[in-house]
């Protein structure tokens, strides 16, 4: 139970150059829902914590010169993605006021967020940590309220949300750590959670369908063996344990690996439902491990396992000094890093994964089709 309340002091703050994108579609709104990867700002605008540390610096040194709620050391994926379709940055949905009109679309992503509701969790006996019951179904009740202010009717609303993109995630990952962190085991709880993470992700995307959405991107999970939180608290002494082309945590990757397969069989049956509908699974996991296989090659001089920012250890993850806390310490350059803080990724990394998502061929069907 000790190190679960470690961990869950990250989950609050749970994981360039402007993209071009050669899209004939020529979307005019962005509607985001997440975790920690794409909050721009609604876990600091909650008030969930009295100080958190995503609210100051270093995090947001390197593009906005000022902290901004990202968890990041910068730009996000979500925010590559706008750029790339020439739209400004997402406002989280708890900034916006009474009769405002957000024209070019909404992130209502929160840091720490799940899949699942807090009732899940409080049947498994943790659900009173939680540090956010801003769950996936909140966001998509945010959305619904919402939706009066951007369009009236259901002409206006279909002629809107045709020409809006949907981001769906990338969430249910806090829905792993959480259990793991409390010490669940891989082949006995985790994996038997993994149908109703899936089944709450899928059901909120049909619901966004419903609604009005025709254009989904529904990303899976990072490969969390990578991650340099996951290789502090559980260090194997056994070699084979590890990737020997990486370093990274074999089990580990494995189930991410596993959560992805069922998330992608899930969205196929999603299509044959919505025919009219463009359900696109944007593979995380494959566009991170590009750099995780060579690093170099994409410019992490200083490696992809280690934190940039940190307190020290083999990883540069220690709870006793956790980015932004006294004793931690930020990299010089943390585009030549990987990882940020232990747990989510630098705005150089993001980058590569945003091009490989737009670009390249890393989204099933391709996302610039």
């Amino acid at each position: 139970m000790k190190t679960f309340f470690l961990i869950l002091s990250l989950l609050y703050i749970s994981f360039g150059e402007v993209l071009s994108t050669p899209d004939p579609q020529r979307y005019e709104s962005i509607f985001n829902f997440g975790d920690s990867l794409s909050d721009t700002g609604n876990f600091l605008l909650s008030g969930a914590l009295a100080f958190p540390v995503i609210g100051k610096l270093p995090y947001g040194e390197t593009f906005f010169k000022h902290a901004t709620g990202r968890c990041s050391d910068g730009r996000l994926i979500v925010d590559f993605i706008a750029e790339a379709f020439g739209l400004p940055y997402l406002p989280p949905y708890l900034s916006i006021t009474n009769g405002q009109y957000p024209r070019h679309g909404v992130n209502f992503a929160v840091s720490g967020a799940t899949a699942l509701d807090q009732e899940f969790f409080n049947s498994q006996r943790i659900g009173q940590l939680l540090w956010t019951n801003d769950s996936l179904s909140v966001q998509l009740g945010w959305f619904k309220k919402l939706k009066s202010s951007v369009c009236a009717s259901k002409q206006d609303c279909d002629n809107y949300f045709k020409k809006s993109l949907f981001l769906v995630g990338e969430i249910g990952g806090n829905d792993y750590n959480y259990a793991f962190f409390a010490g669940g085991s891989i082949n006995k709880q985790l994996r038997a959670a993994v149908p109703a993470v899936v089944e709450a992700i899928t059901r909120a995307t049909s619901a966004l369908i419903e609604e009005g959405a025709v254009a989904l991107v529904v990303p899976g999970n990072f490969p969390i063996g990578c991650s340099a939180v996951y290789l502090t608290l559980f260090p194997s002494t056994r070699k084979a344990d590890y990737d020997k082309r990486n370093g990274c945590l074999k089990a580990f990757n494995a189930f991410a690996k596993y959560h992805n397969n069922q998330l992608k069989r899930s969205l196929e049956t999603l299509r044959q439902k919505y025919l009219h509908a463009k359900i696109i699974y944007a593979d995380y996991y494959g566009a991170a491990m590009q750099f995780f296989h060579a690093p170099r090659h994409y410019g992490f001089f200083n490696g992809t396992l280690k934190a940039c920012c940190g307190g020290g250890g083999p990883y540069n993850f220690n709870y006793s000094a956790r980015c932004g806390h006294t004793g931690s310490k930020a990299c010089a350059d943390p585009s030549t890093h990987v990882n940020w803080d232990g747990i989510h990724l630098t705005e150089a990394a993001y980058n590569h994964i945003s091009k490989a998502l737009i670009t390249g061929p890393f989204s099933t069907p391709p996302l610039t089709s």
